[in-house]
């Protein structure tokens, strides 16, 4: 497990702070002191990080190296690839086929916009895969914690960072506000963040660690 004196740490955990987002769906990054919550207690906040993780909204597009994301959910019917046989190639915006911004046309107005049901979603930012290194899609929960605590597999971030870049990715925010019938990511956005905050201070705790020290 990783221990919390080998991150490099935005904001001293000593002290309790707070650093407002500017978005359209402003968050607050509140850290609590080193040692305030408990591994059970950041266990717990891993259990919601991977319900909104492997949620539709979000996993669908956590896709890997065949660069084609996912249509899953009640609203599809049945799990299968990108209709129209979309595939975003290496570059992850589809410019080696046809570019996601073709149908996820780029605008400032997301929520008339996505109100359309089954209409390709929009945000204010170009629509885009994450990097292949952030795929998840089908992977456990064990596989995806363990993905998500280390840096070699997640840009490089301590929980800090984690949680600002939940904050200033608009993308994201779309997954809580999907409109068009689309059924949202659970909790909020500010839980999740909150979630990934208290997960990172606990020290990442995940499933197969409780497992190790049980056996």
């Amino acid at each position: 497990m990783l221990r919390l004196a080998t991150l490099t740490m935005i904001l001293p955990l000593t002290l309790v702070g707070s650093l407002a987002m500017s978005s359209e769906n402003s968050v607050t990054l509140t850290v609590p002191a080193e040692g305030s919550v408990s591994s059970e207690a950041g266990l717990e906040a891993w259990t919601r990080i991977h319900q909104v993780a492997s949620h539709p909204r979000c996993s669908n597009c956590h896709v890997g190296s065949d660069h084609r994301p996912m249509w899953s959910g009640p609203s599809y019917g049945r799990t299968r690839p990108h209709g129209m046989n979309i595939n975003a190639g290496e570059s992850r915006i589809g410019a080696e086929t046809i570019m996601c911004s073709t149908c996820h046309i780029h605008t400032g107005d997301t929520g008339r916009g996505n109100e359309q049901a089954h209409a390709a979603p929009r945000v204010a930012a170009d629509w885009r895969l994450p990097p292949v290194e952030a795929a998840w899609f089908g992977r456990t929960s064990e596989e995806i914690c363990a993905q998500l605590r280390d840096p070699e597999r997640n840009g490089g971030r301590d929980f800090i960072e984690l949680a600002d870049h939940l904050g200033h990715d608009v993308i994201l925010h779309w997954a809580w506000t999907p409109g068009g019938g689309r059924e949202p990511a659970p909790y909020s956005l500010q839980e999740h963040v909150n979630d990934i905050i208290d997960w990172g201070v606990a020290g990442f705790p995940c499933p197969q660690d409780m497992t190790e020290d049980n056996g």
